[in-house]
């Protein structure tokens, strides 16, 4: 089954979320901020999408600028920093098949479909 991982405060995100509903293809939603990511189930997704940990942060959140912009860090502690702070993850990420793609922009994801 599709997952989509969605901030529904986020413009980019319920853009996904239509496609994945216009797909008619079924779908879970998973609502990381309110159920956040443990370290297994993001390094997972970070496999799945073939990026490193740093490719998945939002540098231009406030808690990332003010809590690690310029300083070195190991993939381990960016996975760390987005358990913590799960507001830091890139969103729309839509998983299905061991695919996975972020949904930036939101047509990333008819390629899953």
């Amino acid at each position: 089954m599709i997952k989509i991982y969605h901030n529904s405060r986020c413009g980019k995100s319920r853009a996904g979320l239509a496609i994945l509903e216009k797909s008619n293809v079924p779908f879970e939603i998973i609502k990381y901020l309110e159920t956040p990511l443990n370290i297994q189930e993001l390094k997972s997704i970070i496999d799945i999408l073939g990026i490193k940990p740093i490719d998945l942060i939002r540098i231009n959140e406030k808690i990332w600028i003010e809590n690690f912009k310029g300083k070195l860090l190991t993939d381990d502690e960016i996975v760390a920093a987005i358990t913590q702070f799960p507001i830091l993850m890139e969103r729309p990420i839509v998983i299905h098949n061991n695919k996975g793609v972020i949904g930036r922009p939101p047509e990333n994801i008819e390629t899953l479909l």
